[in-house]
């Protein structure tokens, strides 16, 4: 599963740990991405879709169909 939210395009950032000493190495901050599945009423399938924690809560309140209009506008495959 690839790091990043289908909706809202939320990707990893990178930046540095610093330890206490304050050396300064890389580090990856990845978002919270979850696998859902939802119904599409008006298109009569399921799809399975890679949010971030964010994007559910989106979807719970544009609706799915608002939610793969905006994802199609990207250029998301669904």
């Amino acid at each position: 599963m690839s790091a990043h939210c289908q909706l809202t395009g939320v990707a990893p950032v990178f930046g540095n740990r610093i330890s206490h000493s304050h050396r300064r190495t890389r580090r990856r901050f990845d978002p919270n991405i979850q696998s859902r599945r939802y119904w599409v009423p008006t298109e009569g399938r399921s799809v399975r879709l890679t949010l971030s924690a964010r994007g559910i809560k989106t979807i719970d309140r544009i609706g799915i169909d608002a939610a793969m209009a905006r994802m199609r506008e990207r250029g998301e495959r669904i």
